[in-house]
């Protein structure tokens, strides 16, 4: 997922039964005033809109935390945060995107939305939660030069090197066009090169091959 697409979610996202989430906005930052800054928009493309399943390891994590930010939530009371959309119209009166607002009083015509990634208290951040911690785990694994959104090219080359098939990768990532997934997602490396070499003698070897080989130049 792309990074704005990670910390847009909402737990209706992510459905636990058929081990998917639903992938369908993007969240993305403006300049700041007493609302806040953070806002909800429909995905970077329309084939970004997308189902990614779920693996077990996923899976497990997903229903820790959740059960642990329920927790907090009951820890917390009325110190916890919540938040709700407000749609925000074009000149012609159209919702072209929702604007996420804390809220400080209680309404019952506001509906709280459940998002996936805040603190203890429920406070949201948006993308900037990721960035510290993101920076140690970095640092700590001695990789340089990588941010959170370059995990997806890790994860592209990773799978088509055992095996997946490119249109799926391609349609994971939410891309429309397979070029897109080959061009700027897949990298190449000397082992990687050796190995390709490796198997392609493999599957060639034969005894005619190898008589022409040790033999022919005796």
């Amino acid at each position: 997922m792309r990074t704005g697409e990670v910390f847009a979610l909402t737990w209706n996202d992510i459905d636990f039964k058929e081990r998917k989430i639903n992938i369908y906005k993007n969240i993305y930052s403006k300049n700041k005033d007493e609302k806040g800054r953070w806002f909800f928009g429909t995905t970077k493309t329309e084939g970004s809109t997308r189902e990614v399943y779920i693996c077990d390891t996923l899976l497990k994590i997903l229903i820790n935390y959740k059960k642990y930010q329920e927790k907090n939530r009951k820890r917390y009371k009325t110190k916890y945060h919540e938040y709700y959309l407000e749609p925000v119209e074009n000149k012609y009166g159209k919702i072209i995107e929702f604007r996420i607002i804390e809220i400080k009083h209680r309404s019952k015509n506001r509906k709280n939305i459940d998002l996936v990634f805040v603190d203890k208290t429920g406070i949201f951040k948006g993308t900037d939660v990721i960035r510290y911690p993101f920076k140690v785990i970095r640092e700590e694994l001695g990789i340089k030069n990588c941010r959170f959104y370059d995990l997806r090219g890790s994860f592209a080359t990773k799978s088509l090197r055992n095996g997946a098939e490119i249109k799926d990768v391609a349609q994971i990532l939410g891309h429309s066009r397979i070029e897109t997934t080959e061009n700027y997602y897949i990298s190449s490396s000397d082992e990687n090169r050796k190995k390709a070499t490796e198997l392609f003698e493999k599957q060639l070897k034969s005894s005619t091959i190898e008589d022409i080989t040790y033999n022919y130049f005796e």
